[in-house]
């Protein structure tokens, strides 16, 4: 029989019900349509072309199960400042960043307090110094507050005395200064305040967004991603996904959660899902909290760190359960952020009211992130038939600061992975980049060894909640997936399904713990076509 290409002399982890570890496959019009041993396969097919990967690992393209691809990409034209180490630095990178944006809004991302010798905070002040005209916001590092100045604060009518439901606008309150004048304000805003900002900034153009997905693809490609969970899109920015996918510009495969937005509803509910082989449009994405490193995270008792604070949830409990009861019926998949165990009680028990046969229609709804979830609901998860989608890199950025914020108790069940696999039968596993890097391997590392890449901590960060290799590379094709209700056409090396699938230059389920960050991919295919190869 023919085959378009013939893929020979590898160790392919096939990640099938067997977890088969085979040697070759053939693939025809964009599909495996044969996997098994070099002899089976080339006494079957013979093809155009032939590929000796030498001995190479093989596995099924990594999905990463929640990222924010199209914001990564927008972020790569913004002032970077990730990995800033004090209040200092940051100022140095946006004064870099102006000489060469010389318009327009300042936009950057990437600080994170928690890593400053000075852990409160920053303040406008010196933004109002610098850019006393020119608006100017600064994203924390989890997108869920920033640091804007005042001119950012003019241009979005945001004043001492605005009232944001679900979010914060800080104020300081120094001894013998006004606190009701506008000029009290410190520019940190959390959560849906900071939503009052970026709405007023202009949309990318049409040539941002192109190379902002193309820049974001290629990047995805060199790290072996072949589909990736946009965790919040609106139409307009599916359309041009779509576009780009259809004239084969972007051969990234996007499953796409729907942000909680009247145009979206407008739109998709009367429409229904939307769906391509390269795109899958069938979710909504709602936040229940904000994050635990700004305390926007929902808790059921005070933060350890912060006396009479529990934090808040994003939007009235009377929203969510009327969107999410009109969702059901139209038969899409919610899945809402949950970070706090308040924030996570309420969603799963809000779930199993929706939901109460959830097992059996297979809705496949999720919890985004689940950081910290008390004890007595882990169970919950399973007997709703709730699917956990994490981010293991999450526990290794956080286990610096996260005991102080929680208490030991509380901490002791977050970034629980071990835990809910054995509620829920399995754990989609992504990044959340750009909140943390882009790169499965560290993800890998992070899910089996919990360190950070310095190996720290020694032994390991409550490794009772670690995963194995198997399962780890389970939640990373498979699972992933499964959680998109893709399984049947991608996550695994088998006949029938897209011909996605990368190649290594080290075993990560079986080479030294410490290997596992560097690993390199060699070459990514989709569709069985290179997409990537290392130079």
């Amino acid at each position: 029989m023919h085959a378009d290409l013939i893929v020979k002399n590898a160790k392919v982890y096939t990640v099938d019900g067997g977890f088969a570890v085979l040697e070759s496959f053939a693939i025809r019009d964009g599909k495996f349509v044969a996997v098994g041993t070099d002899s089976s396969i080339s006494y079957l097919y013979e093809a155009d072309s032939v590929y000796d990967a030498g001995g190479k690992i093989i596995l099924p393209g990594f999905i990463d199960a929640h990222c924010h691809f199209l914001g990564y990409g927008l972020g790569l034209q913004q002032c970077n400042l990730v990995g800033t180490r004090s209040f200092d630095e940051v100022i140095n990178r946006v004064k870099e960043f102006a000489k060469t944006a010389k318009s327009g809004w300042i936009v950057g991302r990437g600080w994170d307090q928690n890593d400053w010798t000075d852990k409160t905070f920053p303040d406008r002040r010196r933004l109002d110094s610098m850019f006393p005209d020119r608006p100017v916001i600064l994203k924390r590092i989890d997108g869920h507050a920033a640091l804007v100045n005042g001119a950012a604060l003019k241009r979005s009518n945001i004043h001492y005395d605005t009232k944001i439901t679900g979010g914060e606008i800080l104020v300081r309150r120094e001894k013998n200064a006004p606190v009701e004048s506008d000029e009290s304000l410190t520019g940190i805003l959390i959560d849906n305040a900071v939503e009052q900002v970026e709405k007023v900034i202009p949309p990318p153009s049409a040539a941002q967004m192109r190379e902002a997905l193309l820049t974001a693809q290629a990047n995805c490609f060199a790290v072996g991603l072949t589909t990736v969970t946009d965790a919040g899109l609106m139409k307009d920015q599916i359309e041009t996904i779509d576009a780009l996918q259809k004239k084969g510009d972007l051969q990234m495969r996007v499953y796409a959660m729907l942000t909680d937005s009247l145009p979206n509803y407008k739109h998709y509910v009367a429409a229904g899902p939307y769906k391509t082989d390269y795109l899958n449009v069938r979710s909504f994405k709602f936040y229940a909290d904000g994050a635990l490193g700004s305390r926007g995270a929902c808790l059921l008792e005070n933060y350890s760190d912060q006396p009479g604070w529990k934090g808040f949830l994003l939007n009235t409990p009377k929203h969510f359960e009327e969107k999410m009861t009109l969702l059901a019926q139209k038969n899409f998949q919610v899945c809402t952020h949950a970070i706090g165990d308040s924030a996570n009680r309420f969603i799963l028990n809000l779930y199993a009211k929706i939901l109460p046969d959830s097992i059996s229609k297979d809705r496949r709804w999720r919890i985004e992130h689940a950081q910290v979830v008390a004890e007595e609901d882990v169970m919950l998860f399973g007997r709703s038939g709730i699917i956990p989608s994490v981010q293991p890199t999450h526990a290794t950025s956080d286990m610096y600061w996260a005991e102080k914020r929680l208490g030991p108790e509380r901490a002791r069940t977050a970034y629980a992975y071990k835990f809910l696999l054995g509620s829920a039968g399995m754990v989609a596993l992504g990044t959340d980049f750009p909140v943390e890097s882009i790169n499965p391997m560290h993800t890998f590392y992070a899910t089996v060894a919990r360190m950070d890449l310095r190996q720290f901590p020694p032994g390991g960060f409550q490794m009772e909640n670690a995963l194995s290799r198997w399962e780890a590379l389970r939640g990373m094709t498979i699972w992933a997936a499964f959680a998109n209700f893709e399984e049947n056409e991608k996550g695994s090396i088998e006949a029938g399904k897209f011909a996605d699938f990368i190649i290594l230059d080290k075993d990560p389920l079986a080479c030294p713990v410490n290997e596992i960050p560097g690993i390199l991919v060699l070459s990514t295919y989709v569709a069985g076509k290179n997409v990537f190869v290392k130079k």
